[in-house]
């Protein structure tokens, strides 16, 4: 999950593979929502070895409260850091 900073706007989307996309929301590669909204922080993941079971997730999240979607990013990122250096460097 992508956001413009703390309690900002929120996105949620699936990849395969997470630092080129991550990469390439914050480089504004593609004009849309995240580039119009500088949605470029990530903030919270999760990792599946199935991608069918990260689009069912994908899915399920989309259809939260945006309440609930803030409680599941302060549960493991209470200050809302952006996880990108991590993800890269390891």
């Amino acid at each position: 999950m992508l956001a413009s900073r703390k309690h900002g706007t929120l996105y949620l989307g699936v990849t395969s593979d997470l630092t080129k996309r991550v990469w390439q929301h914050k480089n504004k590669h593609y004009k849309g929502f995240t580039s119009k909204y500088n949605v470029i922080r990530l903030v919270w993941y999760e990792e599946y070895d199935e991608i069918g079971m990260a689009i069912y997730r994908e899915k399920q999240l989309k259809k939260w409260h945006r309440d609930w979607k803030i409680e599941l990013i302060e549960r493991e990122n209470p200050d809302w850091s952006d996880l990108y250096e991590g993800v890269v460097g390891s």
